[in-house]
């Protein structure tokens, strides 16, 4: 389903004092300590692996390995790569270093 050079949407959940303002389904935890939220990762698809398994890229470099099962993991809509793409890692980030 993927390959390489594709731009995915994965869904991030966080838990912090202080959300992003990007925070999505924003919940208090049970005694008001802090929030469970999530957030959309934009990322790039830099290996598919023979188990299945992707290596991604993150803006800002790093990579991530996931199961290409995983739901919170989706290919990005056309809208996405059009109005997003300074959210997706660029050329010179994919380039293994």
């Amino acid at each position: 389903m993927y390959k390489p050079g594709d731009r995915v949407v994965y869904y991030a959940t966080k838990h912090s004092s202080h959300p992003t303002p990007r925070a999505e389904e924003l919940e208090p935890e049970l005694y008001g300590e802090g929030y469970r939220y999530a957030v959309r990762k934009y990322w790039v698809v830099a290996d598919v692996r023979q188990d299945g398994t992707l290596t991604l890229k993150t803006r800002r470099g790093k990579e991530r390995v996931l199961s290409s099962s995983d739901n919170r993991l989706r290919p990005a809509s056309w809208w996405e790569r059009w109005f997003l793409a300074g959210r997706f890692p660029s050329g010179q980030e994919l380039v293994a270093g």
